[in-house]
């Protein structure tokens, strides 16, 4: 049976530096053709934290040193971080195809994804980006830049921007179009350039989406089957790490609910990998959520192995 799927990759999937990456990407791509020869319609989301990272990192480096280098905003640091990403997965992807003897097209958009500017998020950033500083140069970015800086796990202090909600994708039009003509499309990559709308323009904002919540967005807007959520395990599990240890595979909206309240997936990690999945789940009767790893991702969907989330 075809299925329209998107798949979210983690960002074991990618890779730290381009040289690591462009080696990856070649593992990456072959479960993700497997889908696509199984006749199945495959859109590809995934994330960007290490790369993104490291473009602000390389940006704000250059602005010290030269004099002539500007300091880049950081929603363009997130449109770059889009275009390489999608260029080694896209040739990557396309070689495996050719492989195959398929001719499918591949492309990667640079998706803008439109948030609320009065997101709560807005209030308390969260998200760690760029290179790690001392208290005194802290305070001083926090005057002169009204950067919100918090100390990071005693490695010295990063700077923190919000995490709000997606709300739309703009590209939305244009991905449905390749997707509707046969395309393997790469989209909201590291969960979309989050913008803002502001009479006819789209502002962009010093934010980071989750990717997890992001994929589920277009997956609704798609209409998908199926998102499937991928990382490092083969499925979820509660207790981790503990003698009680106990690996999920099918379940219900209030099943997974219940171990949300109970607190045992934790936040920025398998947390928003779950909301997101029992979010799509909800939306539609039919629509199933499934978290595993890459590798087993097509035993997944033949209901093999992977945490499968229903409504």
């Amino acid at each position: 049976m075809k299925n329209k799927i998107v798949v979210a990759l983690g960002g074991n999937a990618l890779g730290k530096n381009p040289k690591e990456q462009l080696e990856l990407v070649k593992n990456t791509a072959k479960p993700i053709v497997d889908l696509i020869e199984a006749g199945n319609e495959v859109i590809i989301a995934h994330g960007n934290g290490p790369q993104v990272g490291m473009i602000n990192l390389a940006m704000e480096t250059a602005s010290k040193s030269e004099a002539n280098t500007p300091e880049m905003p950081f929603p363009e640091c997130g449109a770059m971080s889009q275009g390489y990403i999608g260029y080694h997965l896209q040739n990557a992807i396309r070689e495996e195809l050719l492989s195959r003897n398929m001719n499918t097209p591949v492309a990667t958009v640079v998706t803008q994804v439109m948030v609320d500017k009065n997101d709560s998020a807005f209030e308390t950033p969260t998200k760690p980006i760029g290179a790690f500083y001392t208290e005194e140069e802290a305070k001083k970015l926090e005057t002169e830049k009204g950067y919100k800086m918090k100390e990071d796990a005693g490695r010295g202090y990063r700077r923190v921007v919000p995490s709000p909600i997606p709300v739309d994708v703009v590209e939305k039009e244009t991905v449905k179009t390749l997707v509707d003509n046969g395309h393997v499309v790469i989209t909201v990559g590291g969960g979309g350039i989050p913008v803002i709308k502001e009479g006819n323009s789209l502002v962009g904002v010093p934010a980071v989406i989750d990717k997890d919540f992001a994929s589920e967005k277009i997956a609704e807007i798609l209409d998908a089957d199926y998102l499937i959520i991928l990382t490092a395990v083969e499925k979820v599990a509660i207790n981790f790490g503990k003698e009680n240890e106990k690996w999920l595979s099918k379940l219900t909206i209030e099943e997974i609910e219940k171990y949300v309240e109970e607190g045992h997936f934790a936040p920025g990690s398998m947390l928003p990998k779950v909301q997101a999945a029992m979010k799509f789940a909800k939306s539609k009767a039919g629509r199933k959520a499934l978290i595993t790893s890459l590798e087993k991702a097509a035993q997944g969907i033949e209901g093999k192995t992977g945490t499968l989330i229903v409504k």
